[in-house]
């Protein structure tokens, strides 16, 4: 008996520990995930990176192709630049210091279908 509400706990457990994750990523970013997850899946697979840039948190949204710019947006989905990709892969020059100054904080999702 004891093995059978243990099973049964364990999917509540789970589910509250995602909604946990989910509860510090902003509500636009997690809609522009399920906006990407409606689509065909990307090649190169899609991913969400977290990152502290200039004393805020923003989401670095890899591109679904090549030559495009991988773009980044604040917490309020409002692109912030493209500090990487685009034709020549240095983005659109409105954060060049991106690489030096951003601390990775972690991967939000990856498409992994």
């Amino acid at each position: 008996m004891k093995y059978l509400l243990f099973l049964l706990a364990v999917p509540f457990v789970m589910g509250s520990t995602c909604n946990q994750l989910n509860q510090s990523t902003p509500a636009c970013i997690l809609a522009k995930i399920q906006q990407i997850k409606a689509q065909p899946r990307w090649n190169p697979p899609a991913q969400v990176d977290e990152y502290v840039y200039n004393g805020r948190h923003v989401y670095l949204f890899s591109s679904n192709c090549c030559d495009q710019y991988n773009v980044l947006y604040d917490g309020n989905c409002n692109p912030v630049c493209a500090p990487s990709g685009g034709f020549a892969g240095k983005g659109d020059g409105k954060c060049p210091d991106f690489n030096e100054k951003a601390t990775h904080v972690k991967l939000v999702w990856k498409d992994d279908r």
